[in-house]
């Protein structure tokens, strides 16, 4: 016969009510977790960024609980597909998602989702910034981001972005809308093409992540005038924040972290917010996240996690209504 413990027998025994609440709600499938593989999604193609930071990750959480956390591609539709496929996942820890901040952009930006950010999926951990770096032809007849803003008000300027509604789209139209300078957006499918037409003049100006930004900046073949964090970034240590270089209290960074179906049992949440806290906090993966253009973070209770997915999502979509973005999807 199964023994069966009541909420009053466990006062009785002298535990406190919180402890209770935790011993009755965690069934033995949560304590036991993970039982076996789990499904760690990417919305990217191989080799990028958020790519290399899931591995790295995947590799830490299978040493943590000795069992596979296995690297699962699917890119497309921006994050939607990906996004879209953990969200409507069995809520039971063995599919997770490195998701990116177009989590809380996405809500407004699109006309309509397949699924709610704020109450389909839950953050589990804030693992990195992501700061961006605005970055000019060297040919522009500008030494630092007042000039830049002066020439704006003079004649038209043109800006490229990964996409529309990528992050280098809004950090333009939260630069655009902070300065009252109007420039023409140009969007490319990614990064890439665009720093290279900014490199053939055919744009004058971007915010790019700081990655693929870095060689060309250190090779002179374009000229960074601000990273868009209030704190300096150490691999750009001459390269002021955006707050100190002209637009006072600017502050934008995209993030990464990892993302579970909304009702995932809080005991599963817990654990996995606990290992990735952790193997944040680890000197070598530090490390290689500021080597390829990331900030650590991996701090947080779930209920901050929570609140900060909130606070995103409104903050990113005033910005995206303001700036008229829409996507047609």
């Amino acid at each position: 016969m199964p023994l069966t413990i009541s909420r009053r027998t466990l006062l009785a025994a002298g535990l406190p009510a919180m402890a209770v609440n935790a011993a009755l709600a965690q069934s033995p499938a949560d304590s036991d977790y993970p039982a076996h593989q789990v499904a760690f999604i990417v919305p990217f193609a191989p080799a990028g960024g958020t790519d290399i930071l899931a591995r790295l990750l995947a590799a830490k959480l299978e040493q943590a609980f000795g069992k596979p956390f296995v690297v699962e591609n699917r890119p497309g539709a921006g994050t939607v597909l990906a996004t879209n496929f953990v969200a409507k996942s069995p809520p039971d820890g063995y599919t997770i998602l490195m998701d990116v901040s177009s989590l809380a952009i996405d809500d407004t930006l699109y006309k309509s989702l397949p699924y709610d950010p704020a109450k389909d999926l839950a953050l589990v951990s804030l693992i990195a910034r992501v700061p961006f770096v605005l970055v000019v032809n060297p040919s522009l007849p500008v030494k630092n981001v007042e000039d830049l803003i002066k020439l704006a008000k003079q004649r038209p300027l043109s800006y490229g972005s990964g996409g529309i509604g990528a992050f280098h789209h809004l950090a333009a139209a939260l630069f655009s809308s902070m300065t009252g300078i109007k420039m023409t957006h140009v969007p490319y499918r990614g990064t890439a093409p665009a720093l290279n037409d900014l490199l053939g003049g055919y744009i004058q100006l971007m915010f790019s992540d700081l990655g693929p930004a870095l060689p060309l900046i250190n090779a002179g073949k374009i000229r960074a005038l601000a990273v868009t964090t209030k704190e300096p970034f150490a691999a750009l240590p001459n390269v002021p924040p955006l707050a100190d270089a002209g637009v006072p209290g600017f502050d934008a960074a995209a993030w990464q972290g990892v993302v579970a179906p909304a009702k995932t049992p809080e005991p599963i949440l817990a654990k996995l917010n606990d290992k990735l806290n952790a193997i944040v906090a680890l000197d070598d993966i530090r490390t290689r996240m500021k080597d390829i253009g990331m900030i650590p973070v991996g701090t947080g209770s779930l209920g901050q996690l929570h609140d900060f997915l909130q606070s995103e999502i409104v903050r990113w979509g005033k910005v995206v209504a303001e700036a008229g973005i829409a996507h047609s999807e």
